[in-house]
């Protein structure tokens, strides 16, 4: 009942994702059809519903540019889990500020790497090129991309492909 459904605008257009749940929900209410039924059927005391993957908005849904959000957990997944001062794949990972905030750094996309805590320390409050240090590959906002946004959940869910690839 809470697996992944991928939701689409009436254009075909991702938009979010949602769970089972409320996906089954929008369809009963008439908000949503069914797109692609890939896992199988819940069974209700009386009825039998198709557990939807990817379900269809009946109405367009005018939503503003996308942007990925400033989260810790985003700017992990940027870096690919990679200390970019020494390249290593720790268990624990840090933030840190290129430019600390004390000299005038921003909290942004660009100012804000991956670190493993031996670097993190390493490089103190300093800026990289003080400490003798240099990024592997320089900070970025990434893209609002639908694969982007939805590509994590591709490996589980191989049937929406067709469907983020486009966008």
């Amino acid at each position: 009942m809470y697996g992944p459904v991928l939701v689409l605008n009436a254009n075909f257009e991702p938009i979010n994702v949602c769970d089972t749940r409320r996906a089954l929900g929008l369809i009963l209410m008439n908000k949503a059809s069914l797109v692609l039924n890939g896992r199988g059927e819940i069974q209700t005391v009386s009825q039998a519903f198709p557990a939807p993957s990817i379900i269809r908005l009946e109405r367009m849904v005018k939503r503003p540019h996308q942007m990925v959000r400033l989260t810790k957990r985003e700017i992990f997944r940027r870096d690919n889990y990679t200390c970019q001062y020494c390249g290593s794949h720790p268990v624990r990972l840090t933030v840190d500020h290129v430019v600390p905030r004390h000299l005038g750094g921003e909290h942004s996309w660009e100012n804000l790497v991956t670190a493993c805590p031996a670097c993190n320390l390493k490089k103190g409050g300093r800026i990289p090129e003080q400490a003798n240090m240099s990024l592997l590959r320089r900070p970025y906002e990434p893209p609002a991309s639908a694969h982007y946004l939805f590509g994590r959940y591709l490996e589980n869910n191989q049937e929406w492909e067709p469907f983020i690839e486009g966008w």
